[in-house]
């Protein structure tokens, strides 16, 4: 398996050189490491560019971010996979291995997420995520997409839309291939969105923009909510 990991990344100067310092073992693999840069104002661009095999200028959006670094991975063979991984987020060191047991009995997957940071109640919040997607079969960003790369092209990546790019690429993933691989191994993120906006208060925004999205509402129109 060539296995490319894909990071879309706005201003990450902060947490991008332990990201990408974390991916090095698994670039020594034969991991592929893709940085698709959205417009950075700060040192993302030169900070990535000793750590990882590409970094690219891509349009801001994360939905088109990784789908310029999807285009840009050699990973185009039917055994060769993809995997989406935010600035934030850490894999678990046997996240190659994982990822390759896993895409031999499905199309797609993801990871179990622990969030870090002083809220106690960030706990309970990555616990009802990793509940919620091993319930529902979707998947979200923070949990670190995996998917083979002929499942990614057949459902045509990720949709072009400035939120919620990840609950539809799950949704076509889903009814195309079936549900994905919920691995219990877990990525560990920042939870600095929940702790800035206040944890609770991200709890309510979230389920109240994804109610929203299924009874249809354009994604537009929620991105603006969000911000």
């Amino acid at each position: 398996m060539k296995l490319a990991i894909v990071m879309p990344v706005l201003d990450e100067a902060g947490v991008l050189p332990k990201a990408l310092t974390r991916l090095q073992a698994l670039r020594a693999h034969g991991a592929e490491v893709i940085v698709a840069d959205g417009g950075s104002q700060d040192a993302s661009a030169a900070l990535a560019q000793p750590l990882a095999d590409a970094v690219l200028a891509a349009p801001r959006g994360r939905a088109r971010q990784m789908n310029a670094g999807a285009a840009a991975a050699a990973s185009h063979g039917p055994g060769d996979a993809l995997l989406f991984l935010h600035a934030d987020t850490l894999l678990p060191e046997a996240a190659y291995e994982l990822v390759a047991e896993a895409l031999r009995h499905h199309a797609w997957g993801r990871f179990d997420v622990h969030i870090e940071g002083r809220s106690p109640a960030l706990r309970l919040v990555a616990a009802l995520m990793n509940r919620r997607s091993r319930w529902s079969g979707i998947a979200t960003g923070d949990q670190a997409v995996f998917v083979r790369r002929d499942a990614f092209d057949a459902v045509g990546g990720f949709p072009d839309q400035p939120l919620m790019e990840d609950i539809e690429l799950s949704s076509r993933l889903k009814r195309r291939f079936g549900r994905p691989a919920c691995l219990r191994a877990t990525v560990q993120t920042s939870g600095r969105r929940w702790e800035r906006r206040g944890v609770w208060r991200t709890i309510a925004l979230m389920w109240r923009l994804r109610l929203a999205y299924w009874l249809g509402e354009k994604p537009e129109r929620l991105a603006e909510a969000y911000r």
